[in-house]
């Protein structure tokens, strides 16, 4: 493969007049009407959209333990072909990524793999039990280098615990991210708390028992003057919450998931556990407020929570089965039916979401950069016009639990690089 990569006639970020971009030795080393010299590898992209590669804050890969519904490869895979050059590993394995060892060895697996880079995430308290902080300084100064720290499919529901993290977090300079959910409020929860959980016979999932926590955090995190993550918001109250704790200043950034932006808790007629995922979908009002944040900034950027699960998880009655989606290749493609179909937003607006803001928010410095000279050559294209069948089965992830299945999304990645390498294209991988 060559060392030069030219990309011809690409709308970079869908504007203006279609350019040529060459990337070589892993930057982008120029830009205009450009021809191909000796071995350099040409690829057409007759004026698809070329935008910096993705950014997941919230990737389950569920290596080490449970190598049956995922691993650091197939996830890595699943992620390249979505157009995502870097991914975040939550910590909520088998053992937990509670200490240096663990996260080490998904660094490591991750750098193998070489598809993305793979950033793993630390948990907040050691084994996600939420009674002893983990060892954060150790993790973080560790080869992996963690940033963000999570205790995610658990929240860290101790306030003199989570104020503990918060404070600590401060002389680590790394990012707090919580799972919000107030446990007294959600036991036996299995549906959005409503009309339609009651008259299918779920146990409700209120609302309150995520905006409780998210507006008690925003006020830890304020004095303690923290940097605070709210993973997968789901209700219009918690964005409501989030615009007045910006507004005073409170250094808070917040994910929305693409499930929670096109899905609704209709889809649970079916009573398929393929729609069960935690927090639970909600209604189309919530949804609709959850796409106005997100365009308008409140909530800053769209993460997966791509979980998968193995067939007998999902395959079992409701109340038996594990929560969680599918999402690494499907992101994209609900981001562009949900926000740039509806004019919510642009395709700069989109690179902000997937990646700008997200690679922002975790520190990496080679990710989400602007599409210039001299940049990383970290890529994606875009055909925008295409349309596309997902089909669990034919997805790269070792596990098929998507609730698209069937459904035909708009937008199609052609080609992700990673540092000026190809990594994806046209569907494969490399």
């Amino acid at each position: 493969m060559s060392d030069q990569v030219l990309i011809k006639g690409a709308r970079r970020y869908g504007e203006g007049d279609p350019v040529d971009v060459l990337v070589s030795n892993g930057i982008i080393a120029g830009i205009g009407s450009l021809e191909a010299a000796g071995d350099t590898e040409v690829i057409e992209a007759n004026g698809q959209v070329l935008l910096p590669g993705f950014v997941d804050l919230h990737t389950h890969l569920r290596e080490p333990g449970r190598e049956d519904a995922e691993t650091v490869e197939s996830g890595s895979a699943a992620a390249a072909l979505g157009g995502y050059t870097a991914v975040f590993a939550m910590a909520n394995t088998s053992p937990v990524a509670d200490n240096s060892v663990v996260v080490e060895h998904v660094w490591r697996r991750g750098r193998e793999t070489g598809l993305v880079d793979v950033h793993p995430v630390g948990a907040v308290t050691v084994g996600l039990k939420g009674e002893q902080l983990a060892e954060l300084g150790t993790m973080a100064k560790s080869a992996a280098n963690v940033r963000i720290f999570s205790d995610d499919g658990h929240c860290v529901a101790d306030p003199l615990i989570m104020r503990r993290a918060l404070e600590y977090s401060t002389a680590l300079g790394v990012v707090i991210a919580q799972h919000a959910e107030e446990p007294r409020l959600t036991v036996g929860a299995q549906a959005n708390e409503g009309e339609r959980a009651s008259r299918l016979g779920y146990a409700g999932w209120p609302a309150s028992a995520e905006e409780s926590i998210v507006a008690r955090d925003c006020l830890l995190a304020r004095h303690a003057g923290a940097r605070l993550h709210v993973c997968h918001v789901s209700t219009a109250g918690t964005a409501d919450v989030l615009r007045w704790a910006k507004d005073r200043g409170t250094r808070v950034s917040a994910e929305v998931t693409p499930h929670h932006l096109l899905l609704t808790d209709e889809r649970l007629e079916t009573y398929d556990p393929v729609n069960k995922v935690n927090p639970p979908l909600r209604t189309s009002g919530d949804a609709a407020r959850l796409r106005a944040a997100l365009a308008e900034g409140v909530i800053d950027c769209v993460a997966t929570d791509h979980a998968p699960h193995p067939v007998q998880d999902k395959d079992c009655e409701w109340m038996a089965a594990k929560p969680g989606m599918l999402g690494l290749q499907t992101a994209l493609s609900v981001v562009v039916e949900t926000m740039v179909r509806t004019g919510l937003l642009d395709w700069r607006g989109v690179a902000r979401v997937l990646s700008e803001r997200p690679a922002e928010i975790a520190g990496l410095p080679d990710h989400g950069r602007p599409l210039e000279t001299g940049e990383p050559a970290n890529l994606v294209l875009v055909d925008p016009d295409a349309e596309w069948t997902v089909r669990g089965a034919e997805l790269a992830s070792i596990a098929a639990n998507t609730p698209y299945e069937g459904m035909r999304l708009p937008g199609v990645v052609t080609l992700t690089l990673l540092r000026g390498r190809i990594t994806a294209r046209e569907g494969k991988i490399g």
